[in-house]
């Protein structure tokens, strides 16, 4: 649909979202629980020193994202559906459904980690909740889910709104954590953490760095923001701006987040802090009043992170049904213009993550990873597409040579970034990707089924056998224990 002439799915006006809105949508789907965890994920892996370097790294690949997202809304604005969209124009129908899937997929299991992430900051307070994988915090984030839900529900722009508003809030707290926790600045603290390597063996700085990845990736998942919601903007250019500036400010307050925690807090006690972290921080600079403080923190600031991202997940959902990549009724609407069976699909899948908690080890961590690894498929697929777009000089007509030179650079590299991202999070999550996306397949044949057209070309074929082969190993690797949840 043309961005100039968007009206809604029932027939009125869109209110249009401007830039501030934009970067609000990056900011908010960004900084949701992934924030309040990072000093003790980055405590059990290394020190300052690897900190910097792991931030170094991530902030240049994802940075390299951010300028991909910014030239693909340049070079192809028609391309206005959001992620899925750059993979199926750049290698085909099967390859873009897998990215919606995948993308999805992450989604779900973000919001599910999001749930979990309350139930542990009640734990603090209420033994009940333990970990946030207890029957009662279970409980809780079902009821969450529906009730977010019906908001949702109640109309897209409503939810956005809202989520503007919660990001301001959220981001508050976490600047007063930054600025008292370096105020209480410890000289010989900071000199110890600086590589950690008198309080016990990390492993080099090489496998210290490799094991923020996983982490440093999660926290910066909805860099994306923007390009999902593109078909709103008021000005397609402010797709790209929003991105950018969205990510920069990320960026410093992770980084600054983490800092300030090694400049009071030694190592080991990082590593052994209870999560949320930054409760754990905080409450040891200022008292009892501190856990508190940075507890209602994170619950906002994840209440607002999981409204984003269910809206961007059923809008992932709708897109393709309406563009028939997807079954006809994934692209179903309420009376509200909302994408209701596609929502209703959502909450259904954050609903059957939310049980399965209940028999994993450690949830919390799994969720993150496992989001992670899921979202990876989407970001390679773009950063592919637009390092084609380079190589071959399509969409690049009147566009000086340097110009394309240095935007396939940037897609180059944040292709290999994402790659070395996979190699990253392991074979595990790899192999738990394709039992997701191997099932899923059969939208695929439905929504191909439905319009009459070829299910594979030969190359496809190909993509679904190997999909397939890593489904089924996946399945027997979870059914004997070889691999664990």
């Amino acid at each position: 649909m043309s961005t100039d002439t968007e009206t809604t799915r029932t027939g009125g006006s869109t209110a249009k979202m401007s830039l501030p809105t934009l970067t609000a949508m990056v900011v908010g789907s960004m900084v949701g629980a992934g924030v309040f965890s990072l000093p003790a994920r980055f405590g059990v892996a290394t020190g300052i020193l690897g900190s910097l370097i792991a931030w170094a790294v991530a902030g240049a690949g994802m940075l390299m994202l951010a300028f991909v997202f910014q030239n693909l809304a340049i070079r192809k604005p028609e391309l206005d559906s959001g992620v899925f969209i750059y993979a199926k124009a750049g290698f085909g129908d099967y390859a873009g459904f897998n990215s919606a899937i995948g993308f999805w997929a992450s989604a779900v299991a973000g919001n599910t980690f999001y749930w979990v992430f309350i139930g542990s900051t009640l734990g603090a307070f209420f033994d009940s909740f333990g970990d946030g994988d207890t029957v009662l915090a279970v409980t809780l984030g079902t009821a969450g889910v529906w009730l977010f839900h019906y908001l949702i529900a109640r109309g897209v722009r409503d939810a956005a709104v809202v989520n503007r508003i919660v990001t301001i809030f959220k981001i508050l707290p976490i600047l007063v954590f930054i600025v008292v926790l370096f105020f209480y600045f410890d000289a010989g603290v900071f000199s110890d953490n600086w590589t950690a390597y008198g309080y016990g063996d990390l492993g080099s700085l090489n496998e210290q760095v490799r094991n923020t990845m996983l982490i440093t990736t999660f926290v910066f998942i909805g860099i994306e923001g923007a390009s999902v919601y593109s078909r709103y903007a008021k000005r397609r250019e402010d797709v790209g701006k929003a991105t950018v500036l969205g990510f920069l400010s990320v960026l410093s307050i992770f980084a600054l987040v983490t800092l300030s925690s090694y400049s009071v807090v030694p190592q080991p006690e990082l590593a052994d802090t209870r999560q949320p972290s930054m409760v754990g921080v905080f409450e040891s600079v200022v008292g009892d009043w501190g856990e508190v403080f940075i507890s209602v923190a994170v619950i906002v600031s994840v209440l607002g992170a999981y409204l984003a991202w269910t809206l961007m997940a059923a809008e992932v959902m709708y897109i393709p049904a309406r563009q028939d990549d997807f079954p006809e009724f994934l692209g179903q609407e309420n009376s509200n213009g909302t994408p209701i069976t596609a929502l209703v699909v959502t909450s259904l899948a954050v609903q059957g993550l939310l049980a399965l908690t209940l028999f994993v080890s450690d949830a919390l961590n799994f969720m993150l990873d496992l989001s992670t690894s899921l979202a990876l498929l989407p970001y390679l697929l773009a950063a592919a597409y637009a390092l084609k777009l380079g190589l071959t000089g399509e969409a690049y007509d009147g566009v000086t040579s340097g110009v394309r030179r240095k935007e396939t650079i940037f897609a180059g590299a944040a292709t290999a970034y994402t790659i070395f991202l996979f190699d990253a999070a392991g074979m595990k999550f790899l192999l738990l990707m394709t039992v997701i996306l191997a099932p899923a397949s059969l939208l695929y044949v439905k929504a191909r089924s439905e319009h009459g057209r070829r299910l594979f070309s030969p190359a496809e074929i190909g993509l679904f056998v190997l999909i397939a082969v890593g489904g089924v190993i996946g399945a027997v690797g979870l059914w004997t224990g070889r691999i664990t949840l």
